[in-house]
């Protein structure tokens, strides 16, 4: 199994308890629970690149500004989603970032899916509906913002792999919770919410949660392309159905059971299919015997 994949796979599963820690405290407000996970993630982000002897604003600081940028507006609409609306359906939302990631990929980065992969991102989706269908409890507003949150993804995924020449993950890492704490920082001070003891516990569990999963995915997006691995974001929607059922008693039907096993053989499919090309890759770029030329005499001497 390719490095990104693993990364990626990892990344998904930590995101998933972070989705499912934000339930446990409505009394906090979204903006709160972003400065709160930003605070913790920039210590802790600060204190990796200290220790790895990284440039601490890196190279390319326009573009990481702007990757800092969209995943802040991502994160404070898709907690706002978490908070609004049963957790299978804010996560449904949120992952059309896959496919919204390759078009802006294909577009900016010139890295285009082939067919299999879109069959692979079709198959995929086809267990996304089967496992939310329609949800009437989803308002359109919520809706639209929830739509904008995958958008914002998508655009600091691409940032992410368009930096992997130029600043190094733990760098990329570092303007995310940085521009959280810049933005948001101000109007949580005038509209804070003093959090239990209990709540404190959970920030901090989001806080270095999302810092992992932040980590392992930028790994993965400076590794491979967003085409070859993407796809594998949709075991997200599999983690938020089996954890909904488990905390917040969601029901899973027979045909919500079938799109997991549908988006679960589409992310096998995809991780075969990239470690195969990854392989024939390989084998291409190394000379065989046949590309060889054979010794001279003088050679030989």
């Amino acid at each position: 199994m390719p490095a990104a994949v693993r990364h990626l796979i990892v990344s998904g599963l930590c995101f998933a308890f972070v989705h499912a820690a934000v339930k446990f405290i409505p009394r906090i407000p979204t903006h709160e629970i972003v400065v709160f996970r930003g605070l913790i993630g920039l210590l802790l982000t600060w204190w990796a690149v200290r220790r790895a002897g990284l440039p601490l604003w890196g190279n390319n600081r326009l573009m990481l500004v702007f990757r800092g940028l969209a995943g802040t507006g991502a994160l404070i609409l898709y907690f706002h989603t978490l908070q609004s609306m049963p957790l299978a359906s804010a996560v449904t939302i949120q992952y059309l970032h896959p496919i919204l990631t390759v078009i802006l990929a294909t577009f900016f980065l010139r890295e285009s899916a082939t067919k299999t992969q879109w069959l692979f991102f079709a198959l995929s989706f086809v267990g996304v509906m089967l496992v939310k269908g329609v949800d009437s409890r989803v308002t359109p507003l919520d809706l639209g913002l929830g739509i904008a949150s995958a958008m914002c993804s998508a655009m600091a995924y691409t940032l992410i792999r368009a930096l992997r020449h130029q600043d190094q993950p733990l760098t990329v890492m570092l303007y995310l919770p940085l521009m959280n704490v810049l933005i948001i920082g101000p109007w949580t001070l005038f509209h804070y919410v003093h959090p239990t003891l209990w709540e404190v516990g959970v920030l901090v569990f989001i806080g270095v949660f999302t810092q992992i999963a932040q980590y392992f995915m930028t790994l993965a997006y400076s590794e491979d392309k967003a085409a070859n691995i993407s796809n594998l974001n949709y075991l997200g929607i599999v983690y938020a159905a089996l954890i909904g059922y488990l905390l917040y008693d969601e029901h899973i039907d027979h045909l919500s059971a079938l799109g997991m096993v549908v988006i679960t053989l589409s992310a096998i499919l995809t991780s075969r299919w990239t470690a195969r090309s990854r392989s024939a890759e390989a084998v291409t770029a190394t000379p065989s015997v046949a590309q060889v030329p054979p010794l001279t005499e003088v050679d030989r001497r």
